[in-house]
């Protein structure tokens, strides 16, 4: 279980933020001590723009002003691309990133290297966020949110035959991310306003990518405890044979983080990153 923490010795813990239109949380947890935990979340301003509301978050939130060990910040984001590890260059950053996007102005473009898939994200994030960011985190490492779980999925996925499809569900919006064995095949994101729109894109993806319904598996996740989730399940259990529900407590080995209801799968695959 959880234990509470030391603000005491906050050098030695690590943070981590998530930043998404539809709320804010960090969780701090010490490495060595993984049962020292603590998770919060709050709402965003929906009439304020982004950066206003982190502005007002890094100023109101105690927690936050201390000295950490290590600082990851995610960027919940639907604008990012993907490019192959091997055809990556610095200098081509923004032409790869507007090419598969449209041009937006007053907007950083972010990079984050994955070894593990052997692809590079590239994400965008405008520009006084990042400065805000910075300036409060000046060592803090962002990433989009889908990097750390393309990262962990990979994993998941190099002992294994067949073809997987990875959907994690969030209020708003879902991540879905393909694989064959080990290789990315697929990486989206969708807007969701109901948990009908989750099911209509998931059995979309797997039908136009070619998914079988008998020997390809789909691994789920969601956070939300709406009468509407065991709907999704019994719907897409018609179509595909091998439905899997990620269980957080079995993927990170009971880890105390993993027991809070309300923490974000990405957030807990930022393990895949360090």
């Amino acid at each position: 279980m959880a234990q509470p923490i030391d603000f005491n010795k906050s050098e030695q813990y690590i943070l981590s933020i998530r930043l998404s239109t539809d709320g804010f949380s960090f969780s701090i947890y010490h490495p060595q001590h993984e049962s020292e935990a603590y998770f919060s979340s709050s709402p965003v301003n929906t009439q304020r723009s982004m950066a206003a509301n982190v502005k007002a978050y890094l100023t109101e939130t105690e927690e936050l002003k201390h000295s950490f060990k290590q600082v990851n910040i995610l960027i919940h984001t639907s604008r990012y691309t993907t490019v192959p590890l091997e055809l990556y260059e610095d200098e081509q950053t923004e032409l790869l990133f507007y090419q598969n996007l449209p041009t937006q102005s007053n907007e950083v473009i972010l990079c984050n290297i994955l070894g593990k898939s052997n692809v590079v994200i590239l994400f965008g994030l405008d520009k006084l966020t990042h400065l805000f960011l910075t300036e409060h985190f000046p060592n803090a490492r962002l990433f989009a949110s889908v990097s750390p779980l393309t990262e962990f999925f990979s994993h998941k996925c190099k002992q294994n035959e067949g073809r997987k499809l990875f959907a994690i569900l969030h209020p708003e919006s879902m991540e879905v991310i393909g694989f064959e064995k080990e290789q990315l095949t697929l990486l989206n994101s969708y807007p969701t306003s109901s948990l009908h729109d989750s099911c209509y894109y998931l059995l979309n993806v797997w039908q136009q990518a070619g998914f079988d319904q008998e020997k390809d598996a789909l691994y789920i996740h969601s956070n939300t405890q709406a009468a509407q989730w065991e709907e999704l399940l019994l719907v897409l259990r018609k179509y595909i044979r091998k439905l899997y529900i990620i269980n957080p407590q079995m993927e990170f080995n009971d880890l105390p983080l993993s027991h809070i209801k309300q923490i974000p799968f990405d957030m807990l695959s930022l393990t895949s990153c360090e």
